[in-house]
């Protein structure tokens, strides 16, 4: 379940927040306009007593699904003819976070020590969270539909925030609302521009009541990254053939090129090898049919969790041929992982894509940052 958790990973003005709202968490008001800007998978609509926030088909495969909450600042009256089960009471004290994803975020809006349980307390990277952890102060409440229900009870959590991976998760979500458990779903994970991504920490934001905060962690970084693209593609002229991944059993999942990875090796000055496709959903294809397209590839990226050459051969020996494999432009992206196996690059990186991106940058086109130390990659020997 833990690998299939990154997996899924692979394939989410005023001086006091709180208080820019708006007039109905049903209908949205001609002056309202949605604030996020990027992301499509969630929008924010601020009323004058609460603010509305709509989650966008949160699962693969999911299509007009929508699911809307009301955030009402603690101790305000609630809007006439709301369904209570739906409001969020900010800012938010203690939080269940399903994703590590989701732990970066609010860590940013420093808020760690709302955190009061995880789901897998193994992936946790950020030294301050594992030490929590250790103390008993953050619990590990379990996995999707075998989550501990009464462990979350007994927590007592102001949110309990999931991320969907199929229409199955509407199911266990039903029985969290039943037991009285506020429950809101991420789907940062499905967004396809790394930017996208990071503009989640403007609904953590809402939260905790600090949305000028989570705003200038996000204009800061559309800054840092734009800047940083904008270097790579006006000083490469080469766009060397990138593939990613690694077969599981007789399957390789490939990511499709309307992905944010494909996105970001293209900013990165690379081509993704299946930037010509398109799918809502990581693509299966057989060993044979990659293999072909991969004799193709100058670098070979985000390979599972391999960490030497000889647990790549050992998954296939075919792959051995593969010229990238033979000059050795093979690189992982678990340079920063603890050795239970939490992975920075997808806590710390996805609010900060610029830094991932510098590092495939630096992969591709060496030239364009001499003496540069590679920060979530690491080169596969």
């Amino acid at each position: 379940m833990k690998i299939l958790k990154y997996i899924l990973i692979f394939l989410l003005i005023a001086v006091s927040g709180c208080g820019r709202h708006i007039k109905t968490s049903v209908h949205k008001s001609a002056e309202s306009e949605n604030e996020i800007h990027s992301a499509q998978r969630f929008a924010i609509y601020r009323h004058q007593d609460s603010t509305e926030v709509k989650i966008i088909n949160p699962w693969q495969g999911a299509t007009d699904v929508n699911q809307t909450y009301l955030i009402v600042k603690r101790g305000s009256p609630l809007p006439a003819g709301i369904d209570s089960s739906s409001v969020i009471f900010v800012p938010v004290k203690k939080i269940i976070c399903m994703s590590t994803t989701h732990l970066s975020m609010v860590s940013a809006l420093d808020e760690q020590q709302s955190i009061a349980g995880v789901s897998g307390a193994d992936f946790i990277y950020a030294e301050d969270l594992i030490k929590r952890a250790h103390q008993g102060m953050i619990t590990d409440v379990g996995y999707e539909a075998n989550l501990n229900k009464e462990l979350i009870l007994k927590i007592r959590p102001d949110l309990l925030m999931i991320y969907g991976i199929g229409s199955e998760s509407s199911g266990y979500l039903g029985k969290l609302k039943e037991l009285g458990i506020r429950v809101i779903i991420n789907a940062d994970y499905l967004e396809t521009d790394p930017l996208s991504r990071a503009e989640w920490i403007k609904l953590f934001g809402a939260l905790y009541c600090k949305e000028n905060l989570a705003d200038s962690i996000y204009n800061k970084e559309v800054t840092e990254y734009t800047k940083l693209k904008s270097y790579i593609l006006s000083n490469s002229a080469d766009r060397p053939k990138v593939m990613l991944g690694l077969p599981f059993k007789d399957t390789w999942y490939i990511s499709p090129g309307n992905s944010f990875i494909s996105k970001m090796i293209g900013d990165a000055g690379g081509e993704y090898l299946w930037s010509d496709t398109k799918s809502a959903v990581s693509m299966p294809y057989g060993i044979e049919n990659v293999y072909l397209r991969a004799l193709k590839a100058d670098y070979w990226l985000n390979i599972g969790t391999v960490h030497s050459r000889n647990e790549i051969s050992s998954v296939d020996p075919r792959l051995n041929d593969l010229p990238c494999f033979k000059i050795g432009n093979l690189y992982n992206n678990n340079n920063r992982v603890t050795s239970q196996g939490g992975n920075d690059y997808w806590e710390g990186g996805i609010l900060y894509p610029h830094l991932i991106l510098k590092d495939i940058a630096a992969i591709l086109h060496p030239g364009l940052f001499p003496g540069y130390k590679l920060m979530f990659y690491r080169k596969v020997n």
